[in-house]
């Protein structure tokens, strides 16, 4: 999977699962102020991550992650990341 495909599989489950409008999915939307993401929605996007990408997440891993490109950065450097090993 390359990153435009990574890029936009995150953009389709934002809109579908979460119902994020598409006009405010930019890389520089706050996940929490832009994309109105609660922390019950993070735990809910952490099953929607391992789930479609096949990998395990750690709370931890969020700290960082403010922008929705800050996200599709995280879930691209995983992804390469885990087909490398």
């Amino acid at each position: 999977m390359n990153n435009d495909q990574i890029i936009e599989k995150i953009r389709q489950f934002m809109m579908e699962e979460f119902e994020v409008d598409e006009d405010k999915i930019t890389p520089d939307a706050n996940l929490k102020l832009t994309l109105g993401l609660d922390s019950l929605d993070y735990i809910d996007l952490v099953v929607v991550i391992e789930s479609n990408f096949k990998f395990k997440v750690k709370p931890e891993d969020f700290t960082g992650i403010i922008t929705y490109q800050d996200f599709c950065d995280y879930v691209i450097s995983r992804v390469n990341s885990k087909e490398l090993v």
